[in-house]
């Protein structure tokens, strides 16, 4: 039986108890069709007044359970908005917040969480630096196999990350721009693409695949689809072309991830058009900030439908 780990919410009793609300409701909504408008306009008079005694009284907030919530994110739909605030008693940005909540506790993974692999030690790590100041010519590969002759096996992506931690960068660029100073003087030339998932109100995933240019910070949104292949994303990147038309002969760089659906065919795309692919590096979401960034706000738009 799936439950949380965090509140020990039993997911299966909390489903049988929307369905039981659900259909409570329902009937009740029927018998209401049926009554007089008279009946109607003086048991909402008096539940209006009931509501504001008891909030009196409890001088506080409701807590509202997971059934409530489902209820009242329903009927939210057939409140006219210049009405909400003196009708309903939750705001619009609470039913959102619901909602991130619901889309969190689905990726939460906390049972099947291990413990990682124990972190390398200070002197190991004061080596490598050593090691890479002293000869500036080595990259974390030759630093990596240095280690393994003295009896350290490290990862080559460890080497990495330390001498990136540290403030090294990797030879023999050391002394050259930095990737900072590197978008900043040619922001007019790049774009960058990358997909942002959207949860949609019944959990469905959705994939967004956007691009956005530098100089600009023009925003393209390519394409929406709960499947993404790689022959999509190929036909994707040939509409943008095709939208972009002569602007795109101002464009030099493409900035993407290695998601795999960025097959070689949707590469080729771009390079036809004289621009460079330059694909980040693993893990390293900053090197792709103006995009990553720009997905979390697009993703809202997209959900809410603004």
């Amino acid at each position: 039986m799936l439950r949380d780990q965090g509140s020990g919410c039993d997911y299966r009793g909390v489903l049988l108890s929307l369905v039981y609300r659900l259909v409570r409701g329902l009937f009740g909504l029927l018998a209401v069709l049926v009554r007089s408008d008279l009946s109607k306009d003086v048991e909402l008079l008096t539940l209006r007044h009931e509501n504001q005694v008891l909030r009196r009284q409890l001088g506080g907030r409701p807590r509202w359970g997971h059934a409530d919530r489902l209820w009242l994110a329903a009927l939210s739909r057939l409140i006219c908005r210049r009405r909400w605030a003196e009708i309903f008693p939750v705001t619009p940005a609470t039913i959102l917040r619901w909602h991130r909540n619901l889309v969190a506790r689905k990726w939460t993974f906390t049972d099947r969480r291990r413990p990682g692999r124990p972190g390398t030690r200070q002197p190991v790590k004061a080596l490598i630096i050593r090691m890479a100041r002293e000869n500036p010519t080595w990259g974390h590969r030759r630093i990596q196999g240095e280690l393994a002759r003295l009896g350290y096996p490290i990862a080559a992506s460890t080497v990495w990350e330390i001498l990136h931690a540290a403030g090294i960068d990797p030879a023999p660029r050391r002394t050259g721009p930095t990737w900072r100073q590197f978008l900043t003087t040619q922001a007019h030339a790049i774009i960058a693409c990358d997909f942002l998932v959207v949860e949609m109100i019944m959990l469905k995933r959705l994939h967004v695949l956007i691009f956005i240019e530098h100089g600009t910070r023009r925003l393209h949104l390519a394409g929406v689809t709960p499947h993404p292949t790689g022959a999509w994303t190929v036909q994707q990147a040939r509409n943008l072309v095709m939208a972009l038309g002569d602007r795109i002969a101002g464009l030099r760089f493409l900035i993407h991830d290695r998601d795999p659906l960025f097959t070689s065919a949707f590469r080729e795309v771009f390079t036809a058009e004289g621009l460079r692919d330059i694909t980040t590096l693993p893990r390293m979401p900053r090197m792709n900030a103006i995009c990553e960034r720009v997905s979390v706000p697009c993703a809202v738009s997209c959900w809410t439908g603004y």
